[in-house]
């Protein structure tokens, strides 16, 4: 029987960066089609819009940590180019196909740059932004990674911090494996969008690692399709 009362520990296909492109852009594939579908993406451009209320200015900066293909950057420059809101754009990924994938999806849009980057290489210096947001990837890091993650995004950013991750328990471990034997075309898909429930967090959990920023302010709130939504943003600031 499977436990959900401790995270998992099992290691995603999708971390292996000798996939190959074919591969992971299929798997992309399905990740997007999913997030379409269950609105997923929308937690982070809604949540962003909010801290962009509560901060305004000329023109931001942000980075998304795990960009995958682009595919969210691409929304939000499409959600500000509505809001008449000038932004720049960078998403970073350990994985070049990504990457590179990332920029011949998005060459169209002047305003989003991709590299291939690893976060805790980043300085303030040189790397900061006013926003940064990271969607599905948050669970891919161990709980003492995490602790240094944040750490690093509070030291990069300048307004405030989303982060959108899976609620893991055994309702949404069985749906998503209804959802994904239906809608899903990939293996590997299927099989670590089960792990990333397994990798995924309780609210408690979340609480429990916010408190290590005590400059910050946090909100967690659950969203629909059995997401978190954590935003936190400098005191003050």
């Amino acid at each position: 029987m499977i436990r959900f009362k401790k995270r998992s520990s099992d290691q995603e296909q999708m971390d292996d960066l000798t996939l190959g492109r074919n591969k992971i852009k299929a798997v992309l594939r399905d990740i997007n089609m999913a997030n379409s579908l269950l609105g997923g993406n929308r937690i982070t451009l809604k949540a962003l819009k909010r801290l962009m209320t509560q901060h305004p200015a000329g023109k931001y900066n942000v980075l998304d940590v795990g960009c995958g293909d682009g595919t969210l950057l691409r929304e939000v420059a499409m959600m500000c180019k509505r809001e008449g809101i000038e932004v720049c754009l960078t998403g970073i990924d350990l994985n070049a196909d990504s990457i590179s994938l990332a920029r011949q999806k998005n060459s169209d849009l002047a305003n989003i740059t991709f590299e291939r980057k690893d976060v805790f290489d980043l300085n303030p210096e040189r790397d900061g932004s006013d926003f940064i947001i990271c969607t599905l990837t948050l669970h891919h890091f161990s709980d003492e990674e995490i602790l240094k993650l944040i750490g690093k995004f509070s030291d990069l950013v300048r307004f405030g911090v989303v982060i959108n991750d899976l609620d893991r328990s055994r309702i949404a471990f069985t749906l998503f494996r209804v959802f994904s034997a239906i809608f899903m075309k990939t293996p590997i898909a299927r099989q670590d969008g089960l792990t990333s429930i397994k990798r995924g967090f309780t609210r408690s959990e979340l609480l429990s690692f916010s408190k290590s920023l005590k400059d910050a302010d946090h909100k967690i709130r659950w969203r629909w399709a059995f997401r978190y939504e954590w935003s936190f943003w400098h005191k003050n600031g």
